[in-house]
């Protein structure tokens, strides 16, 4: 699956991503940025992944290719280091209410609660 457009909306904080699988998916900045594949994020083992927590008001800046298989978001909390490939995309978009869901269940787990948006 290779995206067919790729649209950032500023003000809403979104990306869209339409893909030639004939499906379109839209995600809000603040979960690309909570689901970034970076060290700062993942880590290089399991016990290093860091829950991000604050990030409900992140917006995407700009957006760079990597190659032929994936982007560079730019946040604008100055996050810029993890690489979103296709493959990732789709699955985040494919399985989105999903990954928030398991999100939301970790910052209630670590005791941290979502602010609402500003």
């Amino acid at each position: 699956m290779i995206p067919t457009r790729i649209e950032v909306d500023t003000q809403a904080r979104r990306l869209t991503i339409a893909f030639d699988t004939g499906e379109t998916f839209e995600y809000t900045c603040e979960f690309l940025r909570v689901h970034s594949q970076s060290a700062e994020v993942v880590g290089h083992r399991p016990e290093d992944y860091q829950l991000q927590v604050g990030k409900e008001n992140v917006a995407c800046e700009a957006i760079t290719p990597v190659g032929n298989y994936g982007i560079r978001i730019h946040f604008d909390d100055g996050h810029d280091t993890g690489i979103y490939t296709w493959e990732r995309l789709y699955e985040l978009g494919k399985h989105y209410g999903y990954y928030w869901a398991e999100y939301l269940k970790q910052l209630k787990a670590a005791g941290h609660e979502r602010k609402k948006d500003s």
